[in-house]
């Protein structure tokens, strides 16, 4: 499906993350030391206390546990906006010492669906890349790379805290998202909870926790929180018209 490769791997975690970020809640009330709270700390105490915790506001004991992502086959249309997230660390594929020698980019389904539209599209993604290769015969790549288009594929490492995520989720799991991003936000989000369930059980757009923050600008349409997307889903989510 064009436009629709996103892919993301959880390639590293804090160890235990749901215990941990508990038992960093618990040391805030306790007169005992996080070690011997984490060991005796279950999943069921973990949930209560994060509950408790969250709910309060107390979101700082959740940047105990940290998640390292690989984001492979995106624009840098994406990763424009996902560097804004500024409490993360960063690592993406340069085009200084990488050279882009295979016309490779994001096709957007919406163009995609449009014969015209995708003719003048794929004219501009053909001019592009015909004149990198030409400037890169004459010039570094760091120079010849200036004509090359947003649409093109790179890949990013990414960690961020669960606190972070957290905000990530709410922002570009939201309908109103730009499609691709929200893609990569839903399939971080898969990936998250099935190491984390109690820290990421109630992550997700903000509709998840109560009424849309959105305002005037409201899609109207809130997710259903009992249920993430599917994989299928997902990827019928970025050939929609939401964005």
């Amino acid at each position: 499906m064009a436009g629709a490769r996103v892919k993301v791997t959880l390639i590293n975690h804090t160890e235990n993350p749901d215990r941990i970020c508990a038992a960093a809640a618990q040391s805030c009330y306790s007169e005992k030391g996080a070690t011997e709270l984490f060991e005796a700390t279950s999943d069921d105490k973990a949930r209560k206390m994060i509950e408790k915790v969250v709910g309060m506001g107390h979101l700082s004991v959740v940047e105990h546990a940290h998640f390292t992502f690989s984001v492979e086959e995106v624009s840098r249309s994406l990763t424009h906006q996902l560097v804004r997230h500024r409490i993360a660390s960063y690592s993406q594929q340069s085009q200084r010492y990488v050279g882009m020698e295979k016309a490779d980019y994001v096709f957007p389904p919406t163009i995609d669906r449009d014969p015209e539209a995708s003719a003048i599209y794929a004219k501009a993604m053909d001019d592009a890349w015909e004149a990198y290769r030409a400037l890169a015969l004459k010039v570094p790549k760091e120079d010849a790379r200036y004509v090359l288009p947003n649409a093109c594929h790179t890949n990013i490492t990414l960690t961020m805290n669960a606190r972070e995520l957290w905000h990530l989720f709410r922002l570009r799991c939201c309908k109103r998202a730009q499609w691709e991003i929200r893609l990569m936000a839903w399939m971080m989000l898969i990936e998250a909870r099935k190491v984390a369930p109690i820290l990421f059980s109630d992550a997700g757009p903000g509709c998840f926790r109560g009424a849309c923050p959105e305002g005037e600008y409201s899609c109207g349409r809130p997710y259903d929180k009992t249920a993430l997307p599917t994989e299928k889903d997902l990827f019928e989510m970025s050939d929609s018209s939401d964005e």
